[in-house]
């Protein structure tokens, strides 16, 4: 028996914090499914396909890292992938109580779906991808905060995005 997790989210663009969950969650479980978000109640940089290609090339020498796309409730796609385990990230102390409500609000919607948290690395805790995206509009260096080909996709988009 397979012991997959889902690690969903946005990844609007993924960074260093994302991706020491992912290979933490892949030391515990035998499989990892990043999630990548595509309908979000939310205004995103990147597509859903520039998403799905910046973090199939992050984990692209990571055997237990499966990558897909979903729409619709989190606790259904684990469902259809059969994952009982969601990973999620713990930041800052102000993401438990966020994080605390939609673990509840999942187990509501699926009994057999339970959410691991897994506090940040140090060296991450101030990282979401809001942030590197401001960075990166303003001239900001961000290569300490995403591997070098999201940086390189975010100069792009952001050219592209500021000369409309």
């Amino acid at each position: 028996m397979t012991l997959r997790a889902v690690f969903p989210g946005t990844f609007d663009p993924i960074h260093y914090g994302h991706i020491d969950i992912v290979r933490r969650g892949c030391a515990l479980f035998d499989e990892v499914i990043v999630a990548v978000y595509d309908r979000p109640l939310k205004d995103l940089l990147f597509s859903r396909k520039e998403r799905l290609e910046l973090v199939q090339n992050t984990f692209v020498n990571d055997d237990n890292v499966k990558i897909k796309t979903y729409d619709g409730l989190t606790v259904d796609f684990c469902n259809s992938v059969d994952a009982k385990i969601l990973i999620r990230g713990l930041r800052v102390f102000s993401d438990f109580e966020h994080e605390f409500r939609m673990a509840l609000a999942n187990r509501r919607l699926a009994h057999s779906i339970d959410t691991v948290s897994l506090i940040t690395s140090e060296q991450h805790t101030f990282l979401s991808s809001s942030t590197v995206r401001e960075i990166a509009s303003l001239g900001g260096d961000v290569s300490s905060m995403v591997p070098d080909f999201v940086q390189k996709a975010l100069k792009k988009k952001l050219a592209q995005v500021y000369v409309k």
